[in-house]
């Protein structure tokens, strides 16, 4: 694994460009100059990282753009050895805040009936989406308890807020949106309605 991550000079370049820059797009032409390498070398090694998972790439206006995968499994340690941010080892292993973060969950709102973390919030966790939210609160309180789990968790997180109705209805027919996360391992910070253990 160790090889396959700094087999070359070109690919730690690569790991520093894209650690200090989480959410940032780049096309193969713009990394070249960015980085000053060749681009044969630029596109083995964006091969190579993109085969590991520490990249992703998408197509937009017939451009192939690449972007740090900020859910692959060892992106914190990597932006920490990169981006020279600080270790903290409780980060290495995925979910261990879910304490702190059902404690800023909770404070979201009164209105909050169903509160579920997934993905990189629960170690061992597939699910693409990382917090459910349940019912009709504030979109600036949200918002706010949002980016203060990513600040927490160093990465950004996926999340949903949907109105309980919505989202009953969505169980019963085992809808695959909900399904993927409650079939994924996840863990209920709120329920006041047990609608989970329902189910």
């Amino acid at each position: 694994m160790i090889d396959a991550l700094f087999g070359s000079r070109t690919r730690v370049k690569l790991l520093n460009l894209f650690m200090n820059h989480p959410g940032q797009s780049f096309y193969v032409r713009e990394i070249t100059r960015t980085i000053g390498e060749q681009i044969n070398s630029v596109r083995r090694e964006l091969s190579n990282l993109l085969e590991v998972g520490v990249i992703i790439s998408n197509s937009t206006d017939n451009k192939l753009f690449y972007e740090v995968n900020q859910r692959y499994d060892y992106y914190l340690a990597l932006r920490a050895m990169f981006a020279g941010e600080p270790i903290h080892p409780e980060k290495m292993a995925v979910g261990d805040d879910s304490g702190q973060i059902g404690e800023i969950i909770g404070g979201i709102s009164q209105a909050l009936r169903l509160a579920i973390i997934a993905g990189v919030l629960v170690k061992g966790s597939a699910s693409p989406l990382d917090v459910i939210l349940v019912g009709n609160m504030p979109k600036d309180k949200v918002s706010s308890a949002m980016k203060m789990i990513e600040k927490i968790e160093g990465r950004e997180i996926n999340y949903a807020v949907l109105p309980y109705d919505e989202f009953y209805h969505r169980l019963s027919v085992h809808d695959k949106f909900i399904t993927q996360v409650i079939n994924n391992k996840h863990s209920v910070i709120i329920d006041t309605d047990n609608v989970l253990s329902q189910n």
